[in-house]
């Protein structure tokens, strides 16, 4: 009788796991199933347990507003720790923001155009206060050479960020960068196409995972760049395709009295329900 409820809740209650509780967390006894006796009970808190810490809870990568992991590395312009690059300001600025690009190898194509793109707006990402860093899965040897190469294609003059080496893919799986379905030509997995920023509290406020065989949108790049550094000093936010210069959305959280003195030219959209939440202003 007992193995029979044990079948019940590893068939049955798994799927409730993985498609709710796994969602949304909740109290374990909120699905309760009937017990023979106290041994059992406890035989099914400690696999609830198990189950909880070693394959439901344990999420790869990180959480938008956390303070990104530190760590220690050679690049293509000497050795780093990272939280103390990120606390170091491009020339002439303060509280500099950073953008960190992972890539699945050196001398692929894609990556190639992708590092040539980012130093072809290099200067974008300095009038917005950015600093640029990439990493891959190989040496500062290899970057080295690759960075000629690169260059050469996208026929640039200077190539002014550094390429961080993780052979070992230390990084990569400290940031959660791991693509699965891509391997190199030993069988180790290759890291995705990442775009994490990052402000100058070292706090993530974006990432983006491109599978390997993707390339990135710089200017995609870019225009959340400007979202995000409006809508973190201004109470509103951008709506889809939204670009510097477009009207944004007064947020929720702004009550009418407030809006009419912080927007005063905020339009509210009438809509079937009556509520009034949509509520275009010119970029502030």
């Amino acid at each position: 009788m007992q193995f029979k409820y044990v079948a019940y809740y590893i068939d049955i209650k798994l799927e409730i796991y993985i498609t709710h509780f796994y969602v949304q967390p909740r109290p374990f006894c909120c699905y309760p199933f009937i017990c023979a006796d106290a041994s059992f009970v406890a035989f099914i808190l400690i696999f609830d347990f198990f189950f909880r810490n070693n394959f439901l809870f344990k999420m790869p990568g990180m959480l938008l507003g956390q303070v990104v992991p530190n760590f220690d590395a050679e690049t293509s312009e000497g050795k780093i720790n990272f939280h103390e690059w990120l606390a170091t300001p491009l020339p002439g600025r303060e509280k500099s923001w950073t953008v960190m690009v992972s890539h699945p190898a050196d001398f692929t194509p894609v990556c190639t155009t992708e590092l040539g793109g980012l130093q072809k707006a290099s200067t974008e990402f300095f009038k917005r206060n950015v600093k640029l860093i990439a990493m891959s899965c190989d040496d500062v040897e290899s970057h080295i050479g690759w960075i000629k190469d690169i260059k050469s294609y996208n026929s640039l003059d200077s190539f002014s960020y550094p390429i961080i080496a993780d052979p070992k893919r230390v990084v990569a799986n400290l940031y959660g960068m791991m693509d699965p379905d891509e391997v190199d030509a030993k069988g180790l997995p290759l890291t995705c196409r990442a775009v994490f920023v990052i402000d100058e509290n070292k706090k993530l406020k974006l990432s983006i995972l491109y599978p390997a065989t993707t390339g990135r949108n710089v200017p995609e790049i870019l225009r959340v760049i400007d979202s995000l550094k409006l809508t973190v000093e201004k109470k509103v936010a951008t709506p889809v395709n939204w670009k510097d210069g477009d009207k944004c959305m007064v947020i929720p959280s702004v009550k009418p009295d407030e809006a009419k003195i912080l927007f005063p030219e905020h339009k509210v959209t009438q809509v079937p329900s009556g509520k009034e939440y949509l509520r275009l202003t010119p970029q502030p």
